[in-house]
């Protein structure tokens, strides 16, 4: 046998799996594709987690498009983070034509244009499909990343939380942190100021001021009531199909260290509201981490800390996540799976994937 049917037969061997799984395409070797060789994940390892990595125009996008099809098709719950605006055509059917039909073709699949069943979601703002949280249910150590506090900071946050939740003070949005601030820098709050320790006026100020900052550029529209229930993001529609939740976030785009961190909340929530189910067949969400690498960006440690207990233990709830970056992709995958064995990476030196046409636009 040649050294590319070596290859080939490996390929082949090596995605002999039975049970349902995603379709990805066909192996190319020395730009031939093989449809006899093709490449697909097993639904059930989908709450395993991945990493989509390339530079910008590589095709990562479309990639995660052509996962969340098929995952909705086979009755899998998807939220997708629509950062650029360029993922909301997978609602609506996609178009035949003669690329699509080559490519089709090429990797020895029958295609039909299908739309998924969507629900759109904006951050902030207004709307029905609005995802908004409450301070006290952001918590601190989201809100200092998106305050871009040091670590002094954050944990002095910590302890004005503290204090709002000893004295039964619901925090709901900014005014109601800032009011809570304000109590302790003035003069009739200085002595409860003191009684919190390692809480510094200094440092209560320089909080105060990144509130004010947050709010002036917008950021009171994220947060109040009603708090998003994560919950409708596992629906399921009628006719079978895994429901798409997509975010859209063009109009935040210039925040990126506000709407990754949202990102973050809304997958910590899931962890906190979901059953322990085990190994399923399939999972029950997966949660798509457009630009992953937005959110290590000037992390804390207790930020990270918080990300990787997430994600390492997020699994047993039948919650898969797919982070996709544009820099550093495997300094990302190493923090997010930091505790657990190294990644592994196998594969043929010439060999690579031709991935499947969409189905949606």
């Amino acid at each position: 046998m040649t050294e590319q049917g070596d290859a080939i037969a490996t390929i082949r061997a090596g995605y002999a799996f039975t049970g349902p799984a995603l379709e990805l395409g066909a192996a190319v070797v020395d730009g031939i594709a093989h449809p006899d060789a093709p490449v697909r994940i097993p639904l059930a390892v989908l709450n395993r987690h991945g990493l989509v990595a390339g530079a910008t125009g590589t095709g990562k996008t479309k990639t995660l498009q052509l996962i969340a099809e098929q995952l909705s098709a086979q009755g899998v719950a998807v939220f997708l983070a629509d950062v650029k605006g360029d993922v909301s055509g997978i609602a609506a059917p996609g178009e035949p034509g003669e690329r699509v039909a080559a490519r089709a073709a090429e990797v020895g699949q029958d295609w039909q244009g299908a739309g998924c069943p969507a629900e759109f979601y904006a951050l902030g703002g207004l709307g029905a499909g609005v995802i908004r949280a409450t301070i006290t249910g952001f918590g601190p150590t989201l809100l200092a990343k998106v305050l871009d506090l040091n670590e002094t900071q954050e944990s002095s946050l910590g302890l004005i939380f503290h204090f709002a939740d000893q004295r039964g003070l619901e925090l709901v949005d900014l005014k109601d942190l800032r009011a809570v601030i304000q109590y302790l820098t003035d003069d009739q709050g200085k002595a409860e100021l003191k009684r919190i320790g390692g809480l510094s006026a200094a440092t209560a100020g320089v909080i105060l001021r990144a509130l004010v900052t947050l709010e002036n550029n917008g950021g009171a529209a994220f947060f109040g009531e009603p708090d998003f229930d994560t919950a409708d993001l596992l629906r399921i529609a009628t006719d079978g199909r895994g429901m798409v939740s997509v975010l859209e976030l063009p109009a935040v785009h210039d925040k990126p260290q506000l709407f990754s961190t949202f990102l973050m909340w809304l997958l910590a929530d899931l962890f906190h509201d979901l059953p322990e189910v085990g190994d399923l067949d399939r999972p029950r969400l997966v949660f798509f981490f457009d630009e992953a690498h937005l959110l290590f960006t000037g992390a804390s440690k207790a930020f990270l800390t918080a990300i990787t207990q997430t994600v390492r233990l997020i699994r047993s709830k039948g919650v898969g996540i797919f982070l996709a970056s544009v820099t550093s992709p495997l300094r990302t995958l190493r923090v997010a799976t930091s505790g657990q064995p190294e990644p592994r990476h196998e594969g043929c030196d010439f060999g690579s994937v031709r991935m499947a046409p969409h189905a949606a636009l």
